[in-house]
């Protein structure tokens, strides 16, 4: 049976933490697959903030995590502390946005308590299964860029919010050698 892609060379610009999954998928279909990532996933500029915000996590009644990096961030300061989210404080339910962030989640021993039918956070804050009114939430995300429209809905229903940076995303110091000569002999398919 021919592969569909045999032959064929690609470049993936996913994360470099994040290139798995698609290398996987365009390798089984036989293309070559070049490293060409647009993001490197890497620490917020301080970990002060969420190591506050981690060191009270049994004062939330949320944790909403909106991206495996939210998630990967959390586990690793948490396990820093002695702990994971596996052995969170009982009184904290997690809400996650999209099928990956769910998954992860699920592969620490830690499954979400919600997760809404569309992997967008507006459909999180539409179906959420409860009032925000009186709930103290913890917002990880992305330091620089992204929307703020989980901590923005959840702060006008009542919640008393935490929003605080648990990654940073930024562009590459340089292309990978092999992905860079590729670009310069136009082979990329």
């Amino acid at each position: 049976m021919a592969l569909p892609l045999a032959g064929r060379v690609i470049a993936v610009t996913r994360a470099e933490q994040q290139l798995g999954e698609a290398r996987r998928l365009f390798e089984q279909a036989g293309a070559t697959v070049l490293d060409l990532p647009a993001l490197v996933i890497g620490p917020p500029d301080t970990w002060g903030p969420l190591d506050d915000a981690l060191a009270e996590l049994e004062d939330f009644h949320w944790l909403v995590v909106s991206s495996s990096n939210g998630v990967e961030a959390v586990e690793q300061r948490l396990n820093l502390r002695g702990s994971g989210l596996a052995r969170r404080p009982r009184g904290l339910k997690i809400a996650a946005v999209g099928r990956k962030t769910a998954a992860r989640l699920e592969e620490l021993g830690a499954p979400a308590d919600f997760v809404p039918p569309a992997f967008v956070a507006d459909s999180l804050i539409e179906h959420f299964p409860v009032s925000g009114w009186g709930l103290r939430l913890l917002l990880p995300r992305v330091q620089s860029g992204g929307r703020t429209v989980l901590a923005e809905a959840f702060g006008e229903a009542g919640a008393r919010v935490v929003e605080v940076a648990a990654y940073e995303s930024r562009c590459p110091q340089g292309l990978p050698s092999g992905a860079l000569q590729a670009l310069q002999q136009r082979r990329l398919d």
